[in-house]
């Protein structure tokens, strides 16, 4: 089966957020490929990590940090950085394990606690990044999940990422940045919340809605940061950008403090606004260039001429004339000043803040 005969999917073309491109994405898939719950996310293309926007479905609150903990932890079978660079980017758990289902940490410690028994893995992903990722599950009882069922969600991915890319380019009005400093929380080695200052709290309130897990300081503590800091402390740091409801770029940096003898015990999340430079990459990217055309977009916005550019890269200065036609038809500008107030102005396409995105059905 593939996208062409799977109904619905024109609409996803016009999904005004990711939150809705979910949504939407759901209503096609369940119809071929029936799940009993799910989780759509969004993901960091620079690092791979799980940010916002999240939608969950049929799940509860309880089970984000051990599905992350195992994941990042202890998994060895269809992980999703793996997934990220096979040639096709899905994976079903008792397919990929011969129907045995027990070598999964996720599944050992997530799905059969809650009555699941197969998870069916996508990544989102176009032009070699990593925009999103998607687990469908099924209860016990079930028929497990199928080739065509594999192939059927693998007909999608592109679209997907695709859609998700889109979300990234930005918009000519300005955000103006209110943030009063950076946010700092602390985790312990269990991934528990040890301690919080007002700024996160500030920032934390302002991202969209999603999966999260409760702490004792009365602040819900989103699914993505909790993976984050789960990271750092396997692999010392971590970062991940993500937007909140105003359209800000914030950037969560994790860390892992370790005592005198060297055994990490605790993780710190900094949070504060991501500066233009940071998020360059990220915009850029979501206008499809190429590795060529992304280094070529940097020097402009650093003032190179043609020449100099020629130069500078060792290209012909009509090659370089070809790429710059190129990377003004893809973002949609007609002069260089035109091109770089579009991928460096630090302003952002909101999310849609009211959707909800924890359903159940």
């Amino acid at each position: 089966m593939t996208t062409a005969r799977l109904a619905g999917t024109t609409a996803l073309t016009k999904a005004p957020d990711a939150l809705a491109l979910f949504h939407q994405a759901s209503a096609v898939l369940r119809r071929a490929v029936p799940f009993d719950a799910a989780v759509w996310q969004s993901t960091d293309p620079g690092t791979g990590l799980a940010t916002a926007p999240m939608r969950a479905e049929n799940l509860g609150e309880d089970g984000c940090a051990t599905y992350w903990n195992a994941e990042l932890l202890s998994e060895k079978v269809n992980l999703f950085r793996d997934l990220a660079r096979a040639a096709v980017p899905v994976a079903a758990l008792r397919d990929g394990t011969a129907d045995a289902p027990e070598h999964s940490a996720v599944y050992r410690h997530f799905l059969q606690p809650r009555g699941l028994d197969d998870e069916l893995r996508a990544v989102l992903r176009t032009d070699g990044q990593w925009w999103g990722q998607i687990s469908l599950f099924r209860s016990k009882g079930r028929p497990h999940f199928s080739r065509q069922e594999l192939a059927a969600v693998a007909g999608l991915t592109t679209l997907l990422a695709r859609r998700l890319r889109s979300y990234a380019e930005p918009t000519p009005e300005p955000v103006v940045d209110a943030g009063p400093g950076p946010g700092l929380l602390l985790f312990d080695s269990f991934g528990a919340l040890l301690s919080v200052n007002d700024e996160a709290r500030e920032f934390l309130a302002g991202m969209p809605a999603g999966p999260s897990a409760p702490s004792r300081f009365g602040v819900p503590v989103p699914a993505w940061i909790h993976s984050t800091a789960a990271t750092a402390s396997h692999r010392e740091q971590a970062r991940v950008r993500a937007k909140d409801r105003s359209g800000r770029w914030l950037v969560f940096h994790a860390s892992c403090l370790r005592d005198a003898d060297g055994a990490p015990r605790q993780t710190a999340v900094v949070i504060e606004p991501a500066k233009a430079s940071e998020v360059a990459a990220l915009i850029t990217a979501a206008y499809g260039l190429t590795d060529r055309e992304l280094e070529i977009t940097q020097l402009i916005a650093r003032g190179l001429s043609t020449g100099q550019l020629a130069a500078r890269l060792y290209l012909s200065q009509h090659t370089v004339r070809d790429h710059v036609k190129s990377i003004f038809a893809k973002t949609g500008v007609t002069s260089r000043g035109e091109l770089v107030a579009k991928l460096y102005a630090e302003h952002y396409q909101p999310l849609n803040p009211d959707s909800r995105i924890r359903v159940w059905d």
